[in-house]
């Protein structure tokens, strides 16, 4: 039987791209007022290599089973690390790590170009993404929205992310539209604003959203940006850290130990889909995540090969697609998503390669 949509709503968290856009523009603007807010926090103690603390992104989900899996398991144990999660702050997982709330954070390039231009310090040591799960949808049951086209002159559920509106406007372009669209503000469930009818179309996770979608309902008609002329992936996310943490060897060591281990608990994740969907739920109790929810997720991830460079691949790479990166911050740029710090444009597009470091997933497949 379907969950009424208040408990829905609990089990799932905050809906969709709008929402985690949203929490990132709030972010970018706090980031550099905050900076310093964190004296005192774990992130400013010893050089230690045996401690780590982990923000998350959004509420726990399949993103993050690898962590979870890890812990379960005792990956952590074995490396000699100890790991502390904490849930996603209001601030959210970029300016924690930035101002020192937080070692290491999940996070996305595409996310630390936009804070990197306003003057944060932020790299990514570990891709999990390597393929878009974004989807932009509207109702299967508008049949009056046949192709992103018909978003024109019609109600996006945003909250005026730059980085959704140039997206958006692209997919419409070319598809033969104008590009012009309105918008509205969806509060905690995009679901429940779409079929409340105070919007026509928002931003959805294929192997989140879209897979409650197959579940409950309501049925969702989706587009893919690449289908429709942005270029890139725009979803590759894993862990970030602040440059300057990493000076200290023992962080270094640390964070070697954390990704190596994460990533045999993603890998586990991959050859054991049900069983990383029952450790989600069990690790993550205070979430109420659906089971069935969690594990149709893990099933879409391993048909779909989210996390895979190819497919057949048995383990992931934690590698960045460095085309995929810059052209995707390229169209960014150019669209006039980047700000500095005084809120006017860089002169050049953010650099995939600045904000990538390989060093970490190299090192965590040797071992």
């Amino acid at each position: 039987m379907r969950k009424s949509m208040a408990g829905a709503a609990q089990a799932r968290g905050p809906h969709g791209l709008a929402f985690r856009l949203a929490a990132l523009t709030s972010a970018a603007v706090m980031g550099l007022s905050l900076a310093g807010c964190g004296a005192g926090n774990q992130a400013e103690g010893a050089d230690d290599d045996s401690h780590i603390s982990f923000m998350l992104d959004w509420t726990p989900n399949t993103n993050h089973v690898g962590i979870y899996a890890a812990r379960h398991l005792g990956y952590f144990k074995d490396a000699g690390i100890e790991v502390k999660i904490l849930p996603t702050a209001q601030a959210g997982a970029e300016t924690s790590v930035q101002n020192k709330v937080a070692d290491v954070g999940f996070s996305k390039l595409s996310n630390l170009a936009t804070f990197n231009s306003q003057g944060s310090s932020l790299k990514q040591v570990f891709n999990l993404g390597q393929h878009s799960v974004a989807r932009w949808c509207s109702l299967a049951s508008r049949t009056d929205i046949q192709t992103p086209k018909d978003f024109d002159g019609k109600t996006f559920v945003s909250f005026g992310s730059a980085e959704q509106t140039a997206v958006v406007q692209q997919m419409i372009r070319h598809a033969g539209g104008n590009g012009d669209f309105k918008r509205v503000t969806s509060g905690t469930n995009t679901f429940a604003t779409l079929t409340s009818g105070k919007g026509d179309f928002a931003g959805f996770y294929a192997n989140w959203e879209g897979v409650e979608s197959e579940i409950e309902g309501p049925a969702l008609h989706c587009f893919t940006q690449s289908d429709w002329g942005v270029p890139g992936n725009p979803d590759q996310l894993g862990f970030v850290v602040r440059d300057s943490w990493l000076d200290q060897p023992g962080h270094r060591k640390a964070l070697q130990k954390f990704i190596t281990a994460s990533m045999r608990g993603y890998d586990y994740s991959l050859a054991h889909p049900d069983e990383a969907a029952e450790i989600l739920v069990q690790e993550t109790k205070g979430s109420n995540i659906d089971p069935e929810l969690a594990s149709k997720s893990m099933e879409s991830i391993v048909k779909e090969g989210y996390w895979l460079e190819t497919p057949g691949q048995k383990t992931i790479s934690g590698m960045i697609d460095m085309d995929d990166a810059q052209s995707y911050l390229d169209f960014q740029f150019k669209a006039g998503t980047y700000k500095d710090a005084r809120k006017g444009n860089p002169d050049k597009a953010p650099q995939a390669i600045d904000l990538w470091t390989d060093e970490f997933v190299k090192e965590a497949r040797k071992q």
